[in-house]
């Protein structure tokens, strides 16, 4: 998942491009060895930043598909077929190249597996991204903690980590919610997540989930509004929100 870069203090540090794994038509994971990283939080992100020849620099902030567990440091790219970073990071990237970052970035949209409560994903399209950093840690950990997650995506080509979501492990219940087509026979739910989903899928206030929605605009400001109106305390529910980019 993409954002727009945030200024700060961080260093910035070479990381060397290990593997590139296509995940849909429009994303890849690319895994990176970084000897001067420390390490982080299963939520936080990352700076990226290229520079031209001519010295011109663009940088975008993308969300860490890893765990802190993980042996290398996991950016899952979205292509933006106009934008200035992710044309490059997802057709012209190879093994053996090198990207210069910094972070991690953020506090307040993470997991440590030590939160009261079941744990209540929300993804919209490369929202997915911070959130299967969670549950990886979470597998990593072998946190006993109860995991939902639901994931809204136009079709089932969409599905970013199809493969391992469809086995996400003890302990985890995955929903898909396709929006635009979806295959013949599909059993999963049809359209945007709605009252009927969550009626499925929601722990009661009284069970206090720790509630995290990351994807575009439209869709956390919904799903935080229908939790909000089912009696959870706003400050359970975490968001991550991504608007239009130049990617």
């Amino acid at each position: 998942m993409a954002r727009a870069a945030v200024p700060g203090r961080l260093t910035w540090q070479l990381a060397r491009v290990v593997a590139v794994t296509p995940e849909t038509g429009r994303t890849k994971t690319v895994a990176l060895a970084a000897p001067n990283w420390t390490g982080h939080r299963a939520g936080q992100h990352v700076d990226i930043r290229l520079t031209a020849e001519d010295g011109y620099q663009a940088q975008r902030s993308y969300s860490i598909a890893s765990a802190p567990e993980d042996d290398h440091l996991m950016l899952t790219i979205e292509l933006i077929e106009e934008g200035e970073v992710s044309p490059y990071l997802t057709e012209e990237l190879r093994v053996g190249d090198e990207l210069e970052l910094r972070g991690p970035i953020g506090g307040w949209f993470v997991w440590d597996g030590t939160e009261d409560g079941p744990l209540l994903l929300f993804g919209g399209g490369s929202g997915v991204v911070p959130l299967r950093a969670m549950l990886r840690h979470r597998a990593a950990t072998a946190n006993p903690t109860p995991a939902r997650l639901v994931y809204s995506a136009r079709s089932l080509e969409d599905v970013i980590y199809r493969h391992e979501l469809e086995d996400p492990g003890d302990g985890v219940e995955v929903r898909i919610a396709l929006t635009r087509a979806w295959p013949d026979g599909w059993a999963g739910h049809r359209g945007r997540v709605n009252d009927a989903l969550l009626d499925q899928v929601a722990w009661p206030p009284s069970e206090t989930p720790a509630i995290y929605v990351c994807g575009p605009t439209g869709f956390v400001e919904a799903i935080s509004r229908q939790m909000v109106a089912r009696g959870h305390a706003p400050g359970r529910i975490k968001t991550e929100r991504f608007g239009p980019t130049s990617g």
